[in-house]
């Protein structure tokens, strides 16, 4: 028989109940009656030197582990029985396995060196986080077929991946019809959602609206929290479509950027922020360039509340 969790350093009770809270964060629905080997050694991985384990910590660390391995997993695998079955690839289920976790432990160690090379635990906490939304998702969700929804999501995941990271951001995470991403300066947030907004222009991808706001956040397990995460989400629901809002801090920050143009707007009313304080960021027009051609206000408002009406939908 394998060992019990009651050998791993813990006493018996304590080390089941804690073994059977860290299978379930990393993903797996009950715990076994008995673990097997690679289970053992898995938890006893996960629980360090016994007592000076802290439940909660780990626990945290195991969603945030077993969370994106899962998804993973579950796009491998039908991607692993495809390529099996097929012929002109010559590899058995388990040799494609052992390719994949090849490719996984290289890509993993070549992050985390990029990564560590970033840290500074002498930097400033204050980060612009951004968000980019598809506009009028629900309605075109209902009208494009699922091959073609994936593949506009694809689209939509790489190319704003790709920009983000050309110009020093990174995704924090795709969210189906919005990418979240944070930039360590305001110029750079500011070159991203330009870069972003132009893609839209160019018919590469469906128009977005897309939010930013600069502040100190609590990066925790690959996520980001605090009060720009929120007034940026916030800015993103509001910003018409084909633009990009930004808040107060950062509209002061690109006041002295002769590349881009920020102009206030009316307060906004949005949920948890009455009178929020906001600017509409656009690129500055070159000194010869034409005047823009003016739209109506009263037809661009309505296209907005259009777009925002098909996404409460869907909210509600």
């Amino acid at each position: 028989m394998a060992d019990r969790p009651g050998d791993l350093g813990l006493n018996e009770q304590e080390a089941e109940e804690l073994a059977a809270r860290v299978w379930n964060a990393l993903g797996f629905v009950q715990a076994p009656d008995e673990f097997s080997d690679e289970g053992v050694t898995l938890i006893k991985g996960m629980l360090g030197p016994g007592s000076t384990v802290d439940p909660a910590a780990l626990i945290a660390a195991s969603r945030a582990i077993g969370q994106p391995l899962a998804r993973l997993a579950e796009w491998e695998a039908e991607q692993i029985q495809l390529l099996a079955r097929d012929p002109a690839v010559g590899l058995s289920q388990e040799e494609l396995i052992e390719t994949v976790a090849r490719v996984h432990d290289e890509v993993w160690r070549l992050h985390l060196a990029n990564r560590l090379a970033r840290v500074d635990t002498d930097a400033a906490t204050d980060v612009i986080i951004g968000f980019a939304d598809i506009v009028g998702y629900t309605a075109m969700s209902r009208r494009l077929q699922m091959v073609e929804l994936e593949r506009l999501l694809e689209s939509f995941e790489s190319q704003a991946h790709q920009i983000v990271t050309d110009h020093g951001g990174a995704v924090v995470k795709s969210l189906g019809d919005a990418v979240m991403f944070t930039a360590p300066t305001p110029a750079q947030a500011a070159s991203i959602a330009l870069a972003l907004q132009d893609l839209t222009s160019d018919g590469v991808l469906p128009t977005l609206r897309i939010g930013l706001a600069e502040g100190p956040v609590l990066m925790r397990m690959g996520d980001v929290f605090g009060e720009p995460v929120n007034i940026a989400a916030r800015l993103a629901s509001s910003a018409r479509e084909g633009t990009t809002l930004v808040d107060q801090n950062l509209a002061d920050a690109l006041s002295g950027d002769d590349e881009v143009r920020v102009k206030h707007i009316p307060t906004l009313s949005v949920r948890g922020y009455r009178r929020l304080k906001a600017s509409a960021l656009s690129r500055a027009p070159h000194p010869d360039a034409p005047p823009e051609p003016k739209v109506r206000e009263s037809r661009r408002r309505a296209k907005d509340r259009k777009a925002s009406q098909d996404d409460d939908v869907a909210e509600d």
